[in-house]
């Protein structure tokens, strides 16, 4: 009896044993799943990034289109400024130039002045404000007065009436160009282990130095700025040569050949000029290693 109750007693101080055991496994979970309870809150209350509002100058007479432009584009994250007058409009670029307008909606008819006027004196004005993008509103039908002001540096022109998707599509084509332009204007150029140094006149592969010739680092350099772009033969050489050409020239395919010699781990199989058969070659975007 003595052994069976040591036996008893001994079960049942391990029941107690792991009971306390499984009451403290229980007790650390759910402290775990407190503590994971208050950083899931903690992150759920972070404040939100806050989206980078771009300002736009209208320069236009008419409020209640300018009111409606208003309320539309601030849907979609931007802050207009609205100038009802060309000398109004210059001025608050002028005051603004240490902040800067991302663009500048102009009206050509304006009570006090043409606004193809207003458009050349905008780009007389030093940068940045002198820079900046310009989309030009316009209800002549003339499509001279349209050339005009492109050739006096605007950016783009929308007849009235237009439709306001129509508006915010083409502020946000002339909003990416200066960006695009900046990564173009960039000197050094990288597609894996290939690196054009547009500076310096240097293709580097690896690291080493690639042997080519002036005509066809040139090549390479067309090629790449166009990286994705399928092009032709003629586009290639007008790119090169400005245009002057022979019909059917097809000298550019044997530069073609020698510049893969130079560029591709193996230009029987090449990876970063492909040709498109019919229709020319295209400089692959990305490229491994």
């Amino acid at each position: 009896m003595r052994q069976k109750r040591s036996r008893s007693q001994h079960s049942w101080s391990t029941q107690v044993a792991d009971g306390t055991r499984s009451s403290d496994l229980a007790y650390r979970l759910c402290a775990l799943s407190e503590a994971c309870m208050v950083c899931w809150t903690s992150l759920h209350h972070l404040p939100k990034a806050k989206a980078i509002i771009q300002h736009i100058l209208m320069i236009e007479d008419d409020c209640r289109l300018a009111a409606m432009v208003k309320t539309y584009l601030a849907q979609h994250g931007y802050l207009i400024a609205h100038a009802t007058t060309g000398e109004e409009g210059l001025a608050a670029l002028r005051d603004h130039e240490h902040a800067g307008f991302a663009a500048v909606l102009l009206d050509l008819m304006l009570p006090d002045s043409d606004g193809l006027d207003i458009c050349r004196r905008i780009r007389a004005l030093p940068s940045p404000a002198g820079a900046v993008p310009i989309v030009m509103l316009t209800a002549k039908g003339d499509p001279f007065d349209r050339v005009i002001g492109l050739e006096l540096g605007a950016d783009d022109y929308l007849p009235k009436p237009f439709e306001p998707r129509e508006l915010l599509a083409r502020l946000r084509a002339v909003l990416r160009r200066p960006a695009l332009a900046a990564a173009d204007s960039l000197p050094r150029l990288r597609f894996g282990r290939l690196e054009i140094d547009r500076d310096a006149r240097v293709a580097q592969l690896g690291g080493q130095g690639c042997p080519l010739t002036a005509y066809q680092f040139d090549l390479l350099v067309v090629l790449a700025e166009r990286a994705g772009r399928v092009l032709s033969r003629d586009q290639l050489i007008d790119a090169l040569k400005g245009g002057s050409h022979e019909p059917f020239d097809r000298s550019i395919d044997v530069h073609i050949g020698r510049l893969r010699a130079a560029i591709e781990d193996d230009p029987r199989q090449p990876r970063r000029i492909i040709t498109v058969r019919g229709s020319g070659y295209v400089f692959a975007r990305v490229q491994d290693g």
